[in-house]
């Protein structure tokens, strides 16, 4: 049993070993489930160092690393394939280290404590089946296993619209599924394994463009599996108008489940893209990159504005992760190396910073129980700790220098503005949207008179502490040095860049 075997299932047997657990020793179900967790990021950070960050290629065996191949449904050609690259691995490390800091995130919930840290480590199990995925059946298998657990942890655990919260997200993100499921179909009867002449879901065998016939040689079919696979992607991000399911859904979720939902699940949005949509259909990317530009500028500017309208803290930050969503969709639809690079170190980068966000919103509410901006004032006067951190994130989230989220927003407009010089001189204007709302919530929570009401609040707690201080640091270290993380994919976001842009490599 290889690594990636282990990364993947060992959450979903620690969520049997948790609901097996007695209900009367809650402690044992949460400390079971940091371990799991434990354990799952200590594998991934062990496959760092064996990482080979010069290998070339993403649509041939020989790209991927840890690779492990096993029939799963011979009669159908369905394998149980994995195996990760630059694009892939960077995801599965944000996955593992956000999984492990949501556990002790989640001590407070004390209502099913059994059921909530199985649906949890069930969620983990999905997300990061869901990236090392090579068979597109398997990969459709582990991305619809992560809606059931993530419907229950908002339904169940979620706020007073939670029943509605949770609705709202299966039905959207249900609708993008069925897209694909049509998709990932046309494709199988469509493309053959160039070894066997067999039907095939293999993902790397669906890259090669000699391996495509019967109806893919129209054009219009072509064109609707690209939307197809668009929807059930720009769901997922979100991309307008598809967003309007995520505010609901942040404000409703517990503290955690926000930040899985912000931290990994809207990267699969955009992870889809990079790995299904771009390799495969390359011809319609190309077709249809100005259209991806345009919807990433709108996503930028118009999320900026929305959050600038919010009241809500929760709400502010899910508006501003529309936002941010926006500069990937933006670089990536570039077709540039830097573009590509940009794009992933963004996903990268806006995972550790938006979880910091809502693990700090979850600080608050847990102290004063609402998360109205206005209500508050005068906080750095009680918690200077917590005020510290605040602006750490905050300064991150707008992009200051010297932090990670000027980097990985850079590289996007580098590789961007070459090719749509105007929707990114446009998307820039997001930039100083961002600073403005932020500085504004900075100004009107911490600075001024100290509302009465919050005068002898607690400052920021040894538990809480543990959950944002690893993501501070990350934060810094790669605004100063972003190489651990850029060097894992530049090799493999190069080759796709040119792969999909016709530059040098014959698919």
């Amino acid at each position: 049993m290889g690594p990636l075997t282990l990364l993947t299932f060992i959450p979903a047997v620690g969520a049997v070993v948790v609901a097996l657990l007695p209900k009367e020793r809650p402690n044992w179900v949460r400390w079971t489930s940091l371990a799991t967790t434990a354990i799952v990021l200590a594998i991934a950070l062990s496959l760092y160092p064996q990482f080979d960050t010069g290998k070339v290629g993403i649509n041939d065996a020989a790209s991927f690393q840890f690779v492990e191949n096993a029939s799963w449904i011979p009669a159908y050609n369905i394998n149980y394939s994995v195996g990760v690259d630059g694009l892939s691995f960077p995801m599965v490390l944000l996955t593992a280290l956000l999984c492990f800091l949501c556990i002790p995130a989640s001590w407070k919930i004390d209502k099913f404590v059994r059921g909530y840290h199985a649906m949890f480590l069930l969620l983990e199990t999905g997300m990061i089946g869901t990236f090392v995925s090579l068979d597109f059946f398997l990969f459709y298998v582990f991305w619809e296993i992560m809606l059931l657990p993530m419907y229950f942890l908002i339904g169940i655990w979620g706020g007073p619209r939670r029943v509605y919260a949770a609705i709202k997200f299966f039905l959207y993100t249900l609708v993008g599924s069925v897209l694909m499921l049509i998709v990932m179909l046309v494709l199988y009867f469509n493309v053959r394994d160039p070894a066997t002449g067999q039907h095939t879901f293999n993902m790397l065998h669906m890259m090669g463009q000699m391996n495509h016939g019967g109806i893919l040689d129209l054009n219009f079919v072509r064109i609707l599996m690209f939307f197809g696979l668009y929807i059930g992607f720009a769901i997922k991000v979100p991309v307008f108008p598809f967003h309007t399911w995520l505010p609901d859904a942040h404000v409703e979720a517990p503290t955690a489940i926000s930040v899985i939902l912000a931290g990994v699940l809207l990267k699969m949005g955009t992870y889809g893209f990079l790995r299904i949509s771009f390799p495969i259909l390359p011809d319609m990317t190309r077709n249809f990159a100005g259209f991806l530009a345009f919807m990433g500028m709108v996503n930028i500017i118009y999320g900026a504005f929305c959050a600038m309208a919010q009241t809500d803290l929760k709400k502010l930050v899910a508006y501003s992760s529309i936002s941010h969503m926006g500069y990937v969709m933006l670089a990536m639809s570039a077709l540039t190396p830097a573009g590509m690079n940009g794009a992933v170190l963004q996903m990268f980068n806006h995972g550790t910073i938006t979880a910091m966000l809502f693990l700090l919103v979850g600080v608050i509410y847990d102290r004063a129980h609402h998360r109205e901006i206005a209500g508050f004032g005068g906080l750095a006067n009680v918690m200077p700790k917590y005020l510290g951190i605040t602006a750490l994130a905050f300064f991150a989230s707008l992009g200051l220098p010297g932090l990670s989220g000027f980097i990985s927003e850079m590289l996007c407009f580098l590789g961007a503005f070459p090719v749509w010089r105007t929707f990114t001189i446009i998307s820039i204007g997001g930039i100083i949207i961002t600073a403005a709302y932020l500085l504004w919530t900075l100004q009107r929570m911490f600075f001024g008179a100290t509302n009465p009401k919050y005068e002898s609040l607690p400052d920021i707690n040894g538990r809480e502490l543990f959950t944002l201080i690893p993501l501070a640091v990350i934060v810094i270290v790669l605004g100063i040095w972003p190489q651990p993380v850029l060097g894992l994919m530049n090799s493999s976001m190069t080759y796709l860049s040119h792969l999909v842009s016709q530059v040098g490599v014959i698919p």
